[in-house]
């Protein structure tokens, strides 16, 4: 999404979790890329997609809702693969914080 928008995956990062303020501009770029309009966006609900349950082995899961699209799936599987990117980066970070 970064290198469609033309900024960098920092910045689009902190777009993502709100550290930076989202143009209307990159917006429509946006819908446009996920083939939502812009309201698709903002009245997006993440209930909608998922729900996320305790299974009996205490193991937590996703389960998709079958209303979902496939745009809606995608976002979601990108956000979580951002997410775990970010956390790895983190241990690394604390782990060497540590070793000092």
């Amino acid at each position: 999404m970064a290198s469609e928008l033309g900024i960098t995956q920092s910045t689009y990062s902190k777009i993502e979790i709100g550290e930076i303020d989202l143009s209307f501009t990159k917006l429509e770029k946006i819908s446009e890329v996920l083939g939502m309009s812009p309201e698709e966006i903002f009245t997006f609900n993440e209930s909608m997609v998922f729900n996320v349950m305790h299974n009996l082995n205490g193991n937590n899961g996703f389960v998709i809702n079958k209303g979902a699209t496939e745009v809606e799936v995608q976002l979601y599987k990108d956000q979580i693969s951002t997410l775990k990117e970010e956390v790895q980066h983190l241990k690394k970070i604390i782990e060497t914080i540590l070793k000092q």
